[in-house]
């Protein structure tokens, strides 16, 4: 088989595949606010969030985060927008570190607490078009909030055309089941196993 007869043969393969394709997308004109939930005991759950803030940003589309759970670190992507995008990005971090550093589960729920009224003010704000609710999971795994009133919360009342991403492992069925777009990060290696602690750049 010559160049030229193999360089046709991939054109026209690719040329059906656009055609395909093309077709698929000719279907795809709806547009809503998703509910996205990133979970599972993999890497990488607030950093794709974070990730979805930074277009925003791009865009120029007025965002949101709401952290939840470890609001004691100095992370580099709260360094970034409260620095650089404030004027784009509301950053609130509502939680007091994790729950074996705090040991006191009254302050816990009420940070808790304050962090959801807090998301419920910013989601329902019609000039925020995407909210970013980082380990809230983690909040309604250990009880901390409702569950119900969560999801109550996003069916009901969360305009039409903005996006909530809510973060951290182990979430609700009854969530994903709600959800529009639902990821679960999965570990195959991580270096905290070998001895290797959080380093800037890579966990915070």
């Amino acid at each position: 088989m010559d160049n030229t007869t193999d360089h046709d043969r991939h054109a026209e393969k690719m040329a059906r595949k656009k055609a395909a394709r093309d077709k698929i997308m000719a279907g795809k004109e709806g547009e809503k606010g998703l509910i996205i939930v990133h979970t599972g005991p993999g890497k990488g759950k607030s950093s794709s969030g974070f990730g979805m803030i930074l277009r925003c940003v791009a865009h120029g589309m007025p965002c949101a985060v709401v952290q939840f759970i470890k609001g004691a670190w100095d992370t580099g992507e709260r360094r970034l927008l409260t620095t650089n995008f404030s004027d784009l990005c509301r950053f609130h971090v509502m939680g007091e570190g994790f729950t074996w550093e705090t040991q006191d589960k009254a302050r816990d729920i009420a940070a808790a607490r304050a962090g959801w009224e807090k998301a419920k003010e910013l989601i329902r704000d019609p000039a925020i078009r995407f909210v970013l609710l980082d380990e809230i999971n983690i909040a309604l795994r250990y009880g901390y909030l409702p569950l119900d009133e969560v999801l109550d919360f996003l069916r009901d009342e969360k305009p039409a055309l903005t996006h909530v991403c809510l973060t951290g492992r182990n979430a609700a069925p009854e969530l994903i089941e709600l959800a529009d777009l639902v990821t679960e990060m999965t570990m195959v290696k991580h270096p905290f196993r070998g001895g290797i602690k959080a380093q800037p750049g890579v966990e915070f």
